[in-house]
């Protein structure tokens, strides 16, 4: 995972300065003023006597460690980040879970091609894993390095600024790839798998150099692009559809698998990705899955569990009789099935003196938030619009949410 350029005006010189002790102090003042207004908080370095351009590279580091907090926890704040690799860098708890199957496999080293910041290598190295670490973009290779020293991980996670293509994998016994999916000097996205860095087939080609061999992977992979015999994960934090990744050789277990991480407790759902759920008629209650078991393609057997069907065989609703308490998906009770019409939609929500609701959409062309000014909603109660489609037609589901 490389960053791409997209630095944050950070180069060699301005990271080595902010590794001494004029440039911790810089940081410490700039985290005492960042996340507010940016003009006054340079003014405020600048009046502290810092350098301007150190000022620049300290208040950029504090903003991103700020927002990385959310990803990395306390130890964002001693992590030295850029932009771009933040945002594709891997959630703490997301790396710690990979890195503990990982060793559970029986892996003990491990090449981190395109390693990025070095999220996923420093979980590994925690696991007691030892990473060797290619990136090509130097300055990033430089903040991995600094981040493994940050963390007491210097001697388990070495970085080498390089290609990732000519690492010699026959080192270590796993690969871990996370390929870069943004442009280079633009940090663009890019979404054709053959124009990742590392290249496409050069990343699917890994599993039958390496016994163990995990990619990181867009949550939108086609699953067309699944290497034969691998499993494709695909998994969320607290709702949020955040990564998928490929398992390939003596990793794979399922063809596919959902990883709901709530809390403490992960929850997972597996399956072929290739079952079809039935169709029915819609019903009293209504389940919403997760993103990942959507996306995994395990709708069908989350249905089973739920002794559920789908209303249309290409929307993924699912429809049931009475509530059955799960962990991958969200729960209504549906008071109204109603084809959909704007005037017969907003008297029903007028007389429920309806002033709040919620849109869902899936197989729906409607903008929810050009459908709530058209309502007009008006009162105290609030409600639950799902705008799908039933046996193909447009429809409209009112209802409210089944308490967890």
């Amino acid at each position: 995972m490389r960053a791409d350029g997209e630095n944050g005006a950070v180069d060699l010189d301005q990271l080595a300065a902010l590794r001494t002790a004029e440039g911790s102090a810089a940081l410490a003042a700039a985290t005492e003023v960042a996340g507010g207004d940016p003009l006054a908080a340079a003014a405020a370095l600048r009046s502290a006597g810092v350098p301007a351009g150190l000022a620049a590279a300290a208040l950029t580091q504090a903003e991103l460690r700020r927002r990385a907090a959310g990803k990395f926890g306390p130890a964002a704040a001693g992590m030295f980040l850029t932009r771009a690799g933040l945002e594709q860098a891997t959630r703490r708890v997301v790396a710690d879970r990979r890195a503990a199957r990982l060793r559970a496999a029986g892996v003990r080293t491990l090449a981190d091609l395109g390693c990025g910041l070095g999220a996923d290598a420093l979980a590994a190295a925690r696991a007691g894993i030892r990473v060797y670490g290619v990136e090509a973009d130097p300055v990033t290779a430089a903040m991995a390095a600094a981040n493994a020293e940050a963390a007491g991980l210097a001697e388990s996670f070495t970085v080498e600024c390089g290609d990732a293509t000519a690492f010699d994998v026959s080192r270590v016994d796993g690969v871990f790839c996370d390929p870069a999916r943004r442009k280079a000097g633009t940090g663009r996205r890019i979404f054709d798998p053959n124009s990742y860095s590392p290249p496409w087939d050069f990343v699917t080609g890994l599993a039958e150099r390496v016994p163990h061999t995990v990619v990181k992977v867009a949550p939108g992979l086609d699953h067309a692009l699944i290497p034969a015999g691998a499993e494709a994960e695909w998994v969320s934090v607290d709702g949020d559809l955040v990564e998928a990744a490929l398992w390939c050789g003596r990793l794979a277990e399922v063809p596919r698998r959902a990883t709901l991480l709530r809390g403490d407790t992960p929850h997972v759902l597996t399956g072929s990705g290739a079952a079809e759920a039935p169709v029915g008629p819609a019903r009293r209650f209504l389940y919403d899955p997760d993103s990942a078991v959507v996306r995994a393609h395990l709708v069908a057997e989350l249905a089973g569990e739920l002794d559920a069907t789908l209303a249309d065989p290409s929307i993924a609703y699912l429809y049931a009789d009475s509530p059955v308490r799960t962990p991958y998906a969200r729960c209504l009770e549906v008071t109204d099935v109603l084809p959909f019409s704007l005037k017969r939609l907003r008297a029903l929500l007028r007389d429920r003196r309806v002033g709040r609701v919620e849109i869902l959409k899936r197989g729906s062309a409607l903008e929810p938030e050009k459908l709530r000014r058209d309502l007009r909603l008006s009162g105290e109660a609030a409600a639950s619009l799902v705008l799908t489609r039933v046996a193909g037609a447009p429809t409209v589901l009112v209802g409210h949410p089944v308490p967890a």
